[in-house]
């Protein structure tokens, strides 16, 4: 029986020749196969959401429309050329976006609306939301070169999720720690993707160190027992740390709904937001 070709996938002429002179090598069942890790996607959803922002960052600028509620000199806009699309005057927005009126009409985050407004969809509506050109350049250069990277290795199921759970997370954690300012931004889904990323790679590091011995595994015969290419402790962490996700997770919404101030529970958190210096203090005002 000739041995199968992992790589070409149909019996090679050598390898017929090699079991010919080699009859002491493997037999293997015709309909096995070998699992091979080295497994790539298309990506097609970070372009997707990449396309989405900039799509919605435009129709910002449409309904912002800053020439007609910004007449005179004083409200001069930026690059007025632009029609309807100019910018906020830079004294208002130096990020060259839309007034916070306008993306507040729009769904960006405000802690009284959430809380005392009853207007939960606001949590998912600002990932989508961008103060400026400069913030949403950054943010989706960032998502670009995380993301792509990502769900060609993973897919876009799991890249979604932790997209989408991880932008959640950080709108939940903007209203505990932010009461009388807007938010928007996909700053927190993109700090999820980053963890991910970072988490993939400690967690998994046995894989890297083992990369050739995984590789020669690929060349093993079809219907070759293989053992799982994760350890015990790897399953048991990622357990673990869907039950931090949840538990966390529910507790930051309890106290966001009860209209507690994060800033009670964590006292030293604001300096992770402000830096007091002799010219400002770092308070409610």
């Amino acid at each position: 029986m000739s041995r199968r070709d992992l790589e070409s996938g149909v019996a090679s002429k050598n390898n017929i020749a090699g079991n010919n002179n080699n009859n002491n090598n493997y037999s293997a069942a015709p309909n096995s196969y070998v699992y091979d890790p080295e497994i790539y996607w298309t990506s097609w959803l970070v372009p997707l959401i990449v396309v989405a922002n900039v799509v919605v960052f435009i129709v910002a600028m449409f309904v912002n429309n800053c020439p007609r509620k910004n007449p005179g000199f004083e409200g001069d806009c930026v690059a007025r050329f632009l029609g309807r699309f100019s910018f906020q005057p830079l004294r208002e927005n130096p990020l060259f976006g839309p007034s916070s009126l306008t993306l507040t009409k729009m769904g960006a985050l405000q802690w009284d609306d959430v809380v005392n407004h009853h207007q939960g969809w606001r949590l998912v509506t600002c990932i989508w939301l961008h103060a400026g050109i400069v913030h949403l350049a950054a943010n989706m250069l960032s998502l670009v070169f995380i993301g792509i990277r990502l769900e060609q290795q993973f897919g876009f199921v799991r890249i979604g999720i932790i997209y989408l759970l991880s932008g959640f997370g950080g709108s939940v954690l903007s209203s505990l720690f932010i009461r009388n300012n807007i938010s928007v931004g996909a700053s927190g889904a993109l700090f999820g993707l980053l963890g991910a990323m970072l988490s993939e790679l400690i967690t998994n590091w046995t894989i890297y160190t083992n990369k050739f011995g995984w590789l020669e595994q690929r060349h093993l015969p079809a219907g070759a027992r293989l053992k799982s290419k994760y350890m015990t402790y790897q399953y048991v962490m990622w357990i673990v740390s869907v039950i931090l996700l949840i538990v966390g997770l529910s507790i930051a919404l309890v106290m966001l709904f009860r209209g507690e101030n994060g800033y009670d529970h964590c006292h030293w958190c604001h300096y992770l937001t402000c830096l007091p210096t002799s010219k400002w203090k770092c308070d409610d005002s």
